[in-house]
């Protein structure tokens, strides 16, 4: 029953138009410059499948107005660092900063009870959005392993020389820096704004488990926190 909860809410965050078994092994995202990409964590509320329909008939037409477009979400098949433990990882994709926002404005008077609906529906509802700096494209392969960690920084400088460790050891130990995001913002009562988001892909389990044990052996000295879930 679980699972189809969570199969459930990958296909209702995809507009049904792809779901969590059906979709294709490799799926591209392709973001233009100024473009905004949503990173939502969720969790589902049990039983609670008759809710479905009233927040797409409500929050939907008017997210649908100001551009939004939904894209797949993964299902969490590991947790491997950090201390929350959502089911579902998603993407989004709003025209603009400005439509963005405006949406987290409109919603309240339009849907009065908008949060309401939220809080039944999810018991994890975590939101980080980013506006694109330049055109960005990258491709999630089902196929391989793909792993994203979120990292709060507690130093700058100690930080960036961490980032410039992580990425080469990424490199060395098999794995492929499939996206990089930083300067993300959270609304008011969903928040999860990491430092820095980054998304790699691994040939098989082995490979990345070889590079975990590396990474969590690195100096941590500019590292507040970290969230990590490989996804399926």
């Amino acid at each position: 029953m679980k699972f189809l909860h969570l199969l459930a809410t990958v296909c209702f965050l995809s507009l049904m138009q792809i779901s969590l078994m059906g979709q294709s092994s490799i799926k591209s995202f392709d973001f233009k410059k100024g473009e905004v990409l949503d990173i939502l964590l969720l969790s589902n509320q049990p039983d609670n499948e008759a809710l479905f329909d009233k927040y797409k008939n409500t929050a939907f037409p008017v997210a649908m107005k100001l551009s939004y477009q939904p894209l797949p979400g993964y299902a969490i098949a590991e947790y491997t660092q950090g201390n929350i433990q959502p089911e579902v990882f998603a993407f989004g994709k709003w025209g603009s900063l400005e439509k963005r926002e405006a949406f987290l404005v409109d919603i309240e008077k339009e849907v009065p009870d908008f949060h309401e609906q939220r809080r039944a529906l999810w018991s994890i509802f975590n939101l980080t959005y980013y506006e694109m700096p330049t055109d960005i494209s990258f491709q999630i392969n089902k196929d391989k392993v793909t792993v994203a960690t979120a990292y709060w920084q507690k130093d700058m400088g100690d930080f960036n020389k961490f980032k410039k460790t992580l990425a080469k050891k990424t490199k060395k130990l098999g794995g492929k820096t499939v996206v990089e995001l930083m300067d993300g913002k959270s609304p008011f009562g969903y928040y999860y704004q990491p430092d820095y988001l980054v998304i790699t892909e691994w040939k098989d389990k082995a490979t990345f488990d070889a590079f975990y044990q590396a990474n969590i052996k690195m100096k941590q000295e500019g590292v507040k926190h970290v969230n990590q879930f490989l996804l399926k």
